[in-house]
């Protein structure tokens, strides 16, 4: 009884094994998806990242987002997919597209806007922890670089100002902030959301 006993437990603990070995390989399978998918999609987004600016009458530029405060942030569509820029953290190398709205499906390509908008200051970036997506935000400093580009080509330059991490249900905290710009995605439990809020520090207009 013994021996067929432990027969059974040997045996169960192979195939909890297995399991883990096929699923710790799927995750790397499906994060090098993701990787190629994103340096793809970010260089289509900067060849046709489009000049749509005017001149007042001063000959000074102005975008559209402050000729149209209500204005949508453009979107650009890449492979059927639409995105509404890209956003770049050059301390940890990183230049990635975002999907104009988020989904579970969405964020197993590329981070996604969660809500709000750069034209208002106050847009959400989710991603999955990839190692080169956002599994990197916990290794930010205060006053790294984070910037953003719209579809329009107009550059908008913040600096991180506070690091912390919120539950899972705290969506109110995370998305009615008072900050610029955040970023946030699951720790490596899984278990909370690293977050990094990022204050505006300037703007290029595109010419």
């Amino acid at each position: 009884m013994r021996n067929k006993a432990g027969g059974i437990c040997m045996a169960l603990g192979l195939l909890l094994l297995t399991g883990a070995i096929a699923l710790t390989g799927y995750n790397l399978w499906d994060e090098k998806r993701a990787d190629e998918v994103v340096l793809e999609t970010v260089q289509a987004l900067r060849a046709e990242t489009p000049d749509l600016e005017v001149l007042d009458p001063e000959g000074e530029l102005i975008p559209n987002y402050i000729l149209d405060p209500d204005r949508e942030m453009p979107v650009i569509e890449i492979d059927g997919r639409d995105y509404v820029g890209y956003v770049e953290i050059p301390q940890l190398e990183l230049s990635l597209p975002v999907m104009e709205s988020w989904s579970y499906p969405n964020l197993k390509i590329a981070p996604c806007r969660y809500e709000g908008s750069v034209y208002h200051n106050d847009m959400v970036i989710a991603a999955h922890n990839y190692t080169k997506h956002f599994g990197g935000l916990r290794n930010l400093m205060i006053g790294d670089e984070v910037r953003f580009t719209d579809g329009d080509g107009n550059v908008f330059t913040y600096e991180v100002s506070s690091l912390e991490q919120l539950q899972p249900t705290q969506v109110k905290e995370m998305c009615e902030s008072g900050w610029d710009l955040t970023l946030f995605t699951c720790t490596l439990s899984g278990r909370q959301r690293m977050t990094v809020r990022c204050t505006l520090v300037s703007e290029e207009i595109a010419s």
